[in-house]
């Protein structure tokens, strides 16, 4: 058992719910938690084996990232680095420069590329086919909804001006009915699982093992995998018995429209061997310390603007006849969030249109009716059930996250007016509808709990940009930038609590969030707090060190 003591700086306790600071001057831990505070942690010194001192800096409850793809942002490097490119032109010359370093690779995945570089988004087969030849390439849009292919993915795929599109999915096509090389959804989903090679055990070991690596240097110590297919558990598995995670992770496994009514008994399967290691790996004494759960179901309820397969109640503006592409009837929503709540599961529903918001939360609501028609004695524990990303909300649903006890995931860094929003968001859905997007301010005032995460790779894992964005409203790179509908700021503490005791609502974990006596030491060395320094310079804030339950992780 190692007790550390810190002295020297700042120790941010915690955030009241009422958004007020706690702080200490000194702090001491092991790994069964927090042992004390302030002058009772002075008193520790002689007693501790590792003494640190912050150096004037702030020692914090260490953020989480509350919907993340950890494994799919850390392949990436394993691809051409088109997220990179600066232009359409910068994309090919990535594809190409990697095709000659790699000119036996049978295949060419990548990601992600910047969707605003082709008008609409469109992406043409042809403008790969000269860097990449006879070579199949399938590079994934940075909202990895959408993948754009060259002929040769096409032809192997088998998808010609004949073939419909999926059921969940849509081929852009040219105006003679042929693949455009633009797939959304489904179909571009399916060619990469159906169609290209499947990435090797050892790979995906790997890329847990970078990506968690990434986490911790961020200072993080819980991730929600977001999308997590059957078989994705092997690989986590694989990692955990290696030693190769390094920070706790909770895999969401993705309920799909098509099969969900046998995936109950499959996933709890799933599960039981998830909690059945984690017990012979890290122990019940210690189990604030397991790094690996598998408690929550993901749900995609819908798509994304930018492609227009988010779910609205109105047309988009720049399609009138179009509402978008959801993937659940709701009375078969409803009943497979029954199925699987019944069943003990979390639920993390993947909701960007203001219809699909409506749609989950309604969901959501039914569940709860079903819940409390049990023994009102003994009613049933709560499961704070999840809305992801919450990206366009109809003001008539602000007040039911408070009301129906459901907490509001969003990805603070999109909150802001940048080429996306600017280009491809705004068109699409008018900019009558401007004002309903990451309403983070609204959400928050109406009472219910909110949480942050990144969707990375979509977009930055690193918390510290994103946090300054949830202040301000706009880019830390454009500190002058007027604030993008400034009503929806909120403060500091607020910001910060989203990442801590908000994300430890998400993750079930009554013992983490703050740093009060008897908590987890899940903790972050900082060089200055990030609740009293200029939102524009968080960005800039170094990470010194990174503990879970007391074992430094970076």
């Amino acid at each position: 058992m190692t007790l550390t003591v810190c002295t020297g700086g700042t120790v941010l306790v915690g955030i009241t719910v009422g958004g007020t600071r706690e702080l200490s001057s000194a702090i001491a831990f092991d790994h069964t938690g927090v042992v004390a505070l302030g002058a009772d942690a002075e008193a520790l010194r002689e007693q501790a084996d590792e003494m640190i001192d912050l150096k004037g800096g702030t020692l914090a409850p260490a953020p989480g990232d509350g919907h993340a793809h950890p494994v799919l942002g850390a392949l990436e490097a394993a691809g051409p680095a088109v997220r990179q490119a600066e232009d359409l032109a910068g994309i090919v010359t990535a594809v190409a420069e990697w095709k000659a370093a790699n000119p036996d690779a049978a295949w060419i995945v990548g990601g992600s590329y910047d969707a605003t570089f082709a008008p609409g988004g469109r992406f043409d087969a042809r403008w790969l086919d000269e860097a990449t030849g006879d070579t199949p390439t399938v590079l994934r849009s940075w909202d990895y909804h959408t993948a754009w292919v060259n002929t040769a993915a096409l032809d192997a795929a088998g998808i010609t001006a004949d073939t419909p599109d999926p059921e969940l999915g849509r081929i852009l096509r040219r105006e003679d009915g042929r693949p455009l090389g633009t797939l959304q959804e489904a179909a571009a989903n399916d060619l990469l699982t159906n169609v290209a090679p499947a990435f090797t055990l050892a790979q995906r070991v790997d890329a847990v093992e970078r990506a968690t690596r990434e986490y911790a240097a961020i200072g993080m110590t819980w991730v929600q995998d977001a999308w997590v297919e059957p078989a994705d558990v092997e690989h986590y598995l694989a990692a955990a018995e290696q030693g190769r995670l390094h920070t706790r992770v909770n895999l969401a496994l993705r309920a799909d429209p098509a099969s969900w009514r046998d995936q109950p008994a499959e996933f709890t399967a799933q599960r039981a061997r998830v909690r059945e290691l984690s017990e012979r790996l890290y122990g019940t004494v210690r189990g604030g310390a397991s790094r690996l759960s598998a408690d929550t179901v993901k749900f995609f309820i819908d798509g994304v603007i930018e492609n227009h397969t988010a779910a609205l109640s109105a047309p988009y503006a720049d399609r009138p006849d179009d509402l978008g592409l959801p993937n659940w009837q709701r009375d078969e929503l409803r009943e497979a969030v029954a199925a699987f709540a019944a069943e003990g599961f979390q639920l993390h529903l993947h909701a960007i249109g203001d219809a699909a918001v409506s749609a989950a939360l309604d969901a959501l609501e039914s569940l709860g009716a079903l819940e409390s028609r049990g023994n009102p004695e003994q009613p049933a524990a709560h499961t704070p059930h999840v809305i992801a990303h919450v990206a366009m909300l109809h003001p008539k649903d602000t007040a039911r996250f408070a009301e129906l006890g459901v907490i509001a995931n969003f990805e603070p860094y999109w909150a802001q007016c940048d080429a996306v929003m600017r280009d491809l968001t705004i068109p699409h859905i008018g900019h009558g509808r401007e004002g309903w997007q990451y309403l983070i301010g609204s959400v928050h005032n109406s009472g219910a709990t909110i949480s942050f995460g990144s969707d990375w790779p979509v977009t930055t894992k690193d918390w510290r940009p994103a946090l300054s964005t949830a202040i301000t409203r706009h880019s830390h790179l454009e500190p002058q930038a007027e604030a993008w509908l400034p009503d929806e700021r909120v403060s500091a503490e607020t910001a910060y609590a989203a990442y801590t005791t908000g994300i430890a609502a998400q993750a079930q974990a009554a013992d983490r969030g703050t740093l009060h006596v008897g908590m987890a030491a899940d903790a972050v060395w900082l060089s200055a707090n990030p609740l009293t320094v200029d939102p524009t310079e968080i960005a800039s804030i170094l990470v010194n060190g990174t503990w879970l339950a007391g074992e430094r992780t970076h």
